[in-house]
């Protein structure tokens, strides 16, 4: 049964919990927006004068967003969007309140190193409480599940089979840990969203207020809309530029989906393979340098390398996920005869560049200033003085006074998402830290896999699925690298590589069935059948759950301990398995593929994704054969039509 075709606004609200927001008017929407321009301008302020102590300026980072939160997200679905309820009133005010007290008694507490007094104990647990609650709000049950089973096991611990036993703690004393050190809630989550995400989710709002969301679509138009299955290769290469500066994978399939899917379904594409072309396009955009999702800055920080490390890490496996949509785009255009747009109907890509070619400009600089060195945060405050700068160099791009302002309010309401999950997250990894469950959950994962490398990837692997079908992407990251990570790194794999593992299956869960949020939103918009659009979402991401397997086991695809050349074959061969690959998902290459031929396109397509030159043989050798095969098969077919 198809499903009922909602609106823009519908499908962002019912799919993306973070768009559910209320719509003020009058006195209110002002009060909002005041709050919320304050907000970005304390930010912008510290990250041109200088952070403030790590303590200090996440509590007012997290104080100014759990007001936002409590004023736009309601308790209920059910109580009105332009009122605002009396109990979400006394929740903002306590939400910002709690975090203000270490900014007003700081010199206090330092002096009391750690101990805790009645006052700050019960401080400390309204604002557990009420960061539980706002999570609830913003992000949904299954982040506040996670959280909540931690602070059970933070308690039952003397209750545990001997594997997870821990001696217990007292609520005062997890109370003090969470919300009094740097060790909780205010941890490196929430001091990355305090300093390098903010300033990128306002550097994204600006672009998009620029128009560049509108540019990248009509770019991909000029370059691809004439090819064969033009529009879902516009989709394609529309979504991964706009994944590259929108954090949100649902966002970004209705953000470009309701303009691509409708001319796919057009030029012929079964509504069901549209809305997965858009939605495995778009998640992707998280993971394709140069500005992916929040959670690749955490990565940085939890690894312990420059934040342009782990971009240039990202690239080769981005670059096989994209090439592995776009290839399947290809044969399933091929497979049921689908032509492009005709030219003449396509904008012109020199006039395009010409007329506002200068909006990507911000873009360019920001890589540049990231590989010369300068930090995240003062390359993205950079970057958004240029975004600014730039709309002001044609006239038909020029943004106003007013729309700067409100850039401000828009940066402050995108960063909610990742700041709720961020500090949530903190009071995961509070748990773990006081318990030392960490290690414990790392030897278990071992044990489970029997010592061996790929059951213990297989575990992990599932752990990041399960974890991601509904939680956000920065926060399934959070989870799965204080859990499962470290199993993989006792084994002895890089840790950039292991966390670069989790970090992919939380993204992918996005397009991965039953919870599929991303496929969801783009069958929403095409009409077709859910689950059908996750499955096909599936396949066309089949290389976001093959490439990390292989950058475990070699991770030359990461560039560790890579040269030039290694770099270069390696490349050069799993993009043909990501050919061979696809041609088993989508069951066509020169003609028809049977199920026996698709069993030996995939087994050459891994063995060619492999680094190794006895792998890369023999994929290559299988491959020969099967286009050989299929040569015969179309020349009888013609023989078969004369």
């Amino acid at each position: 049964m198809k499903q009922q075709q909602l609106s823009v606004e519908e499908i962002l609200q019912k799919y993306d919990k973070e768009s559910d927001t209320m719509n003020y008017t009058g006195l209110m929407a002002k009060v909002v927006s005041a709050i919320a321009i304050t907000f970005s301008m304390f930010q912008l302020y510290t990250a041109v004068f200088g952070v403030l102590d790590a303590h200090l300026q996440r509590a007012v980072h997290l104080s100014f967003g759990l007001v936002l939160c409590f004023l736009l997200y309601p308790s209920r679905r059910s109580w009105s969007r332009t009122k605002l309820h009396p109990f979400d009133l006394l929740l903002a005010v306590a939400g910002g309140l709690s975090p203000m007290y270490i900014v007003i008694a700081y010199q206090e507490l330092v002096t009391r190193a750690g101990t805790v007094s009645n006052t700050d104990y019960l401080v400390g647990l309204v604002g557990v409480v009420i960061v539980l609650e706002a999570a609830r709000r913003v992000v949904g049950w299954p982040m506040v599940i996670v959280a909540l089973l931690s602070l059970v096991y933070a308690f039952t611990g003397p209750y545990m089979p001997d594997m997870l036993a821990h001696k217990g703690v007292d609520l005062e004393g997890l109370v003090g840990h969470l919300f009094f050190t740097t060790e909780g809630i205010f941890g490196i989550p929430l001091g990355v969203s305090s300093t390098f995400i903010f300033l990128f989710i306002l550097f994204g709002a600006y672009l998009e207020t620029t128009g560049l969301g509108k540019f990248f679509i009509d770019i991909a138009n000029a370059i691809a809309g004439w090819a064969r299955g033009g529009p879902a290769k516009v989709a394609v290469l529309s979504s991964g530029l706009m994944g590259t500066v929108s954090g949100s994978s649902v966002a970004n399939v209705v953000g470009t989906g309701s303009f691509t899917i409708p001319m796919m379904k057009k030029l012929g594409y079964r509504p069901e393979f549209a809305g997965a072309v858009e939605a495995a396009a778009s998640t992707g955009g998280q993971l394709m340098p140069p500005v992916m999702g929040a959670a690749a800055f955490l990565m940085a920080e939890f690894v312990g390398i420059p934040y342009i490390e782990v971009v240039k890490a990202a690239v080769i496996p981005a670059v096989l996920y994209y090439a592995g949509i776009w290839i399947g785009v290809h044969l399933e255009a091929r497979k049921h005869g689908l032509k492009g747009i005709p030219r003449h109907e396509l904008p012109k890509f020199s006039e395009l560049f010409f007329q506002r070619g200068h909006l990507a400009a911000p873009l360019v600089v920001i890589v540049y200033l990231l590989v010369v060195g300068y930090t995240p945060m003062k390359a993205a405050l950079w970057a958004i003085g240029l975004a600014i700068a730039s709309s002001m160099l044609r006239k038909s791009t020029r943004i106003t006074p007013w729309q700067i302002i409100e850039g401000l309010e828009k940066g402050a309401r995108g960063v909610l998402g990742v700041l709720v999950a961020c500090a949530t997250a903190g009071i995961i990894i509070g748990v773990v830290t006081k318990t030392g469950v960490g290690l414990k959950l790392a030897s278990f994962l071992i044990d489970a896999a029997g010592g061996q490398l790929l059951p213990a990837m297989f575990f992990t692997m599932v752990t990041s699925l399960i974890l991601g079908m509904g939680v956000p992407t920065t926060a399934n990251y959070v989870i799965t690298s204080t859990i499962a990570a470290p199993a993989l790194v006792q084994m002895g794999i890089p840790v950039l590589a292991a966390h670069m593992f989790v970090f992919y299956f939380g993204i992918i869960a996005d397009v991965t069935p039953p919870v599929a949020l991303a496929a969801f939103a783009g069958a929403g918009i095409s009409g077709g059948d859910p689950m059908r659009t996750g499955v096909n979402a599936s396949k066309l991401a089949i290389a976001a759950f093959i490439v990390p397997y292989v950058f475990v086991i070699s991770p030359v695809l990461l560039m560790i301990k890579a040269t030039a050349a290694t770099i270069l074959w390696s490349g050069l061969t799993a993009t043909t398995g990501m050919i061979a690959l696809s041609v088993a998902m989508i069951g066509y290459f020169i003609t028809s593929v049977s199920w026996l031929e698709r069993v030996l396109f995939f087994i050459g397509g891994l063995l060619l994704i492999d680094p190794g030159l006895f792998t890369d043989i023999i994929g290559f050798a299988i491959l020969v054969v099967m286009i050989g095969v299929q040569i015969l098969k179309s020349r009888r077919k013609q023989a078969n039509k004369m």
